[in-house]
């Protein structure tokens, strides 16, 4: 059943994702912000289909972390990342988001076109230092404009119960823009495993930490922010694979 579902749900992804892409492109003629409340609505189609179809719900923890329950302020959101899943599920929580994502998926028609549009910010990872100061740069400049800054600290998605990688850079990006980072704990790939097909039944758990005020020193920030995300994961991550067993999906 769980095969069936999970065809039938990626079938369903997949159509829905080319529908609004050809829908998106009316709006690269619009301001920046219809381009991102397309991006919005992919999330919250995508996340309906996927507790209708598979019977993955969400389950969202720590709000009153954020800024008045939608994030609308200028901050940073450093997120575990797990899976395909937190790219889409929780932008309806930010009200002018910007990501930053790997260069190459600039480049893909029209969703590179609408992630132009909606300035996300490219990285080249083989270009080393001059690729930090760029990115640096641009996220400065986005966050003088009141945006919400989403950064996967460590680079790439990361399987559940694997040994962490971090990257530095977001400890210098932390240090430059100057605002608070949110860190953000999570089990979605539990339920949506990296480079599988199969969607499992059961409940994805996002939490929200306690803010990182601006104005600590990197190293110690960097410390605080693995551990806080880490500790959150691990027991997040417990309590998924606990539900999974009961559901007899392990």
């Amino acid at each position: 059943m769980i095969i069936v579902r999970s065809i039938v749900f990626n079938i369903l992804f997949y159509l829905n994702l080319v529908v609004l892409l050809l829908v998106a492109l009316v709006t690269l003629a619009l301001p920046r912000r219809a381009v991102l409340r397309m991006a919005e609505l992919w999330g919250r189609v995508s996340v309906w289909l996927l507790r209708v179809v598979c019977g993955t719900r969400v389950e969202l923890r720590g709000l009153e972390n954020l800024p008045q329950g939608r994030l609308s302020s200028p901050l940073i959101i450093a997120a575990k990342h797990q899976s395909t899943w937190e790219t889409f599920a929780l932008l309806r929580l930010f009200d002018d988001f910007t990501f930053i994502v790997k260069r190459e998926l600039m480049w893909i028609p029209i969703f590179g076109w609408c992630m132009w549009k909606g300035r996300m910010i490219p990285v080249d990872r083989g270009a080393g230092s001059q690729t930090l100061g760029a990115m640096t740069a641009r996220a400065r400049e986005e966050i003088r404009g009141g945006r919400q800054l989403v950064i996967f600290p460590e680079g790439t998605r990361r399987s559940p119960g694997a040994e962490p990688r971090y990257k530095f850079g977001v400890a210098h990006l932390y240090a430059e823009v100057g605002v608070p980072c949110i860190p953000v704990a999570l089990n979605s790939g539990l339920f949506w495993p990296r480079r599988a097909f199969l969607r499992y039944p059961g409940t994805i758990v996002v939490e929200f930490l306690p803010p990182i005020p601006p104005g600590l020193d990197k190293d110690a920030f960097f410390q605080r922010l693995q551990s806080d995300i880490e500790t959150a994961t691990g027991r997040l991550v417990a309590e998924g694979r606990a539900e999974l067993r009961r559901l007899g999906s392990l």
